[in-house]
């Protein structure tokens, strides 16, 4: 088993690199060098590739015996991932990695320019690629489960079609409801706001939360993310909006979530399988129960809002319960990473149907723009006025990831289940955030979660913590208990 785990940390090596670059790509380097780059990664990528599918591996596998949970984990995973990564050609594995390194920088240049005929050319190459893909792989029921199995192992597009229609309507509704109730004034946030402040907060906002900057660093990209390196090289990345406060504190507070999990994962899990988060739902469930169930609590801002002053002295006059009901107002909006909690679920659903036809062939890459805003007008009533505004506000089919966007849904419907149980475990939930003591929440999830690593699947791991499988009744009884307080109703 020993020999296994050697050479699986080796390997991880060649990913750190991999992963500085990516972080390097989409911070920092010059838009010229992104053909040579795409290369780089390529040549990495392949020769990992190669390592991982060679002879060797499938012998290590064969000798390896595990003795406890941990090691079988490993094995379960490599092995998975082995029988995965053998059926892929490798001249398709590394042109997938070349594409999807000069769409991101085709996606960028076409978002600053409002125009998707400047994308397309790429997103046509990377769902053509994503669909050989699948195709070696294989699939039993649907195409796209073999996407959604990459970040939520285990789930089907059949389970996400019994999930979402009871959700859809549920939210359609409250939605209507709440614009009986008494409506937030936020004509208190408009302004200008300095983006050197807002850099200054939002570093305040990561220490509070214990975000450790000896072992991270805040930077700027196009679209936020979270990016680990190594061990003790979590890096988050926000984007300031001279005009929107709210996008800079709940980017970086959602961020913060992400890094604050990778960080907790033990160091000895580390360059190996079980090194990693649960899947990506839960992964999400983390980033959004900072942002979210923490970050626009009223208790949260109790705590925070003196700070926030001193960096926006304007807010001074404010009433801190309208400026919690400001940041806090539900609205149909365009943009998804900006959305409030109830309508955040309806943009997620937007994109997995977009998706799961557009991998089943119904519709084709030349009718996403008019395809997206048909939907965004059926859902939420509005359509966006260019294509930065719809159909190329995320960066996630760039990178070729396809079978992502249900995660962010999960993610909520894991966070309001795990906050349920913690408040049982920690009753002065609330009292805890108005007081600033952040780190026995932290502890909990370090203890519950962070700690397990991805040695236990994703279902198996919320009904560890919880008691019970994924239940989406806490997530409507959350949202309605809060935004009837928001709305006075």
């Amino acid at each position: 088993m020993q020999e296994l785990k050697n050479h699986l940390k080796k390997l991880s090596k060649f990913e750190s690199a991999l992963s500085l670059l990516h972080w390097d790509m989409e911070t920092y380097m010059p838009p010229n060098a992104v053909e040579k780059r795409a290369q780089i990664i390529g040549e990495i990528s392949g020769y990992v590739f190669e390592q991982f599918i060679s002879e060797k591996t499938q012998e290590l596998i064969e000798k390896a015996q595990p003795n406890d949970v941990e090691s079988q984990a490993i094995l379960r995973l490599v092995k998975k991932e082995y029988e995965r990564m053998k059926k892929i050609p490798k001249e398709l594995f590394v042109e997938l990695q070349i594409e999807t390194s000069k769409a991101q920088q085709a996606w960028q240049n076409a978002k600053k320019e409002k125009d998707f005929n400047l994308f397309k050319p790429n997103l046509k190459k990377v769902v053509e690629l994503e669909k050989k893909v699948i195709e070696v792989l294989g699939y039993e029921e649907n195409k796209y489960d073999t996407l959604l199995d990459q970040y939520e192992p285990g789930l089907k597009t059949k389970q996400l079609n019994e999930i979402i229609p009871p959700l859809r309507s549920f939210l359609v509704e409250f939605l209507e409801n709440l614009s009986q109730g008494k409506q937030p004034n936020t004509e208190i946030l408009e302004g200008e706001y300095d983006e050197t402040l807002q850099k200054r907060f939002s570093e305040e906002l990561l220490k509070a939360l214990n975000y450790d900057f000896n072992s991270g660093r805040l930077d700027v990209s196009a679209h936020p993310f979270t990016i680990s390196i190594s061990h003790n090289d979590v890096r988050i990345t926000t984007r300031f909006d001279r005009f929107d406060i709210k996008n800079s504190i709940f980017s970086t507070i959602h961020e913060c979530g992400h890094a604050l999990y990778e960080l907790g994962i033990p160091e000895e899990y580390r360059e190996l399988p079980i090194g990693d988060g649960a899947s990506m739902g839960i992964h999400e469930s983390q980033s959004r129960f900072w942002e979210n169930i923490v970050g626009r609590s009223f208790e949260f801002w109790k705590f925070m809002y003196p700070k926030f002053v001193k960096y926006f002295p304007r807010f001074e006059k404010i009433d801190i319960k309208d400026f919690w009901r400001a940041i806090n107002k539900v609205e149909r909006s365009l943009i998804r990473t900006e959305a409030d909690e109830v309508t955040y679920n309806l943009h997620i659903m937007i994109r997995f149907e977009i998706e799961e036809a557009l991998i089943n062939d119904r519709i084709n890459v030349d009718e996403l723009p008019l395809i997206w805003n048909e939907k965004m007008k059926e859902y939420l009533g509005i359509s966006p006025k260019n294509d930065s505004e719809g159909v190329l506000q995320d960066v996630h089919w760039a990178h070729g990831s396809f079978g992502y966007f249900p995660s962010y849904m999960l993610g909520n419907l894991y966070a309001a289940q795990i906050f349920k149980q913690m408040k049982k475990d920690i009753p002065d939930f609330y009292q805890k955030v108005e007081n600033g003591e952040f780190k026995p929440i932290l502890n909990w999830l370090r203890e519950k979660i962070h700690s397990k690593g991805k040695v236990y699947q994703p279902m198996e791991l919320i009904k560890m913590v919880t008691g019970e499988t994924l239940n989406p009744q806490y997530f409507i009884d959350y949202v309605s208990e809060k935004y009837k307080e928001v709305y006075m109703l």
